[in-house]
């Protein structure tokens, strides 16, 4: 079996299991963190309709390429100055933890006259070296994005701990409960519908406790192997 053949046996076994622990109501993004653009272009060719999440500036910009039966995300922490290479390539940015990033993302939209779809990501598990806000600091940027006309916000994103069952779902009831909170939220450009949560080693969790997006690379794509 081929690369691709084998990356497009991973994908259609992923978006099943994806649907039949959500009743079809999750979206799968494929992190596609270190794998070559020629490879997504085969792949995207083969199997229309894929979204992408890419964590790097640099790597998004080295691999972005214009085509009708791809979607790109910006998934990974992103940095103010680098705003500005993106806005116009993604339809998401899952990674606004900050009041300061999410005026630098205002300011950009702007400029282009489009208003970017947001999520703000919480950092439910509180590890240091994760981003997202915490819960006490949810509420106040979610105030703060409602006057800010060129963003969407469209839901929550968080990375959750690499952690057994036991310390895991417990942290992905009280992010799904948050969710529901902002559910419930009243604003012009508040258009809540997703939260993000879930990745290769723990979706099949997040989707049962409530995620309708899952982050998925390495189950579909292998091993964090391929150079750029």
């Amino acid at each position: 079996m081929d690369k691709i053949t084998e990356i497009a046996h991973n994908y259609d076994a992923m978006l099943s299991d994806v649907k039949a622990l959500s009743d079809g109501k999750a979206t799968l993004v494929l992190a596609s963190k270190t794998v070559e653009a020629d490879l997504l272009k085969q792949f995207s060719a083969l199997r229309p309709g894929v979204i992408y999440g890419e964590n790097k500036v640099q790597e998004l910009l080295a691999k972005y390429f214009v085509s009708p039966d791809v979607e790109w995300q910006f998934i990974g922490r992103l940095q103010t100055n680098k705003v500005k290479y993106i806005v116009d390539k993604v339809t998401l940015i899952q990674s606004v933890d900050s009041l300061r990033l999410a005026e630098e993302i205002e300011k950009r939209s702007a400029k282009l006259g489009k208003v970017m779809n947001i999520l703000v990501e919480v950092n439910v598990g509180g590890e240091e070296n994760k981003g997202g806000v915490s819960e006490s600091e949810l509420f106040s940027l979610l105030d703060e994005i409602k006057k800010m006309p060129h963003l969407r916000l469209k839901g929550l994103m968080s990375v959750l701990p690499n952690a057994e069952e036991g310390v895991l779902r417990p942290l992905y009831q009280k992010l799904v409960a948050l969710y529901h909170k902002v559910e419930k939220l009243q604003a012009e450009n508040f258009e809540v519908e997703y939260l993000s949560a879930g990745m290769s080693g723990d979706y099949k969790i997040a989707l049962q406790c409530g995620s309708n997006m899952v982050r998925v690379g390495s189950a579909v794509f292998g091993a964090r192997h391929y150079t750029l």
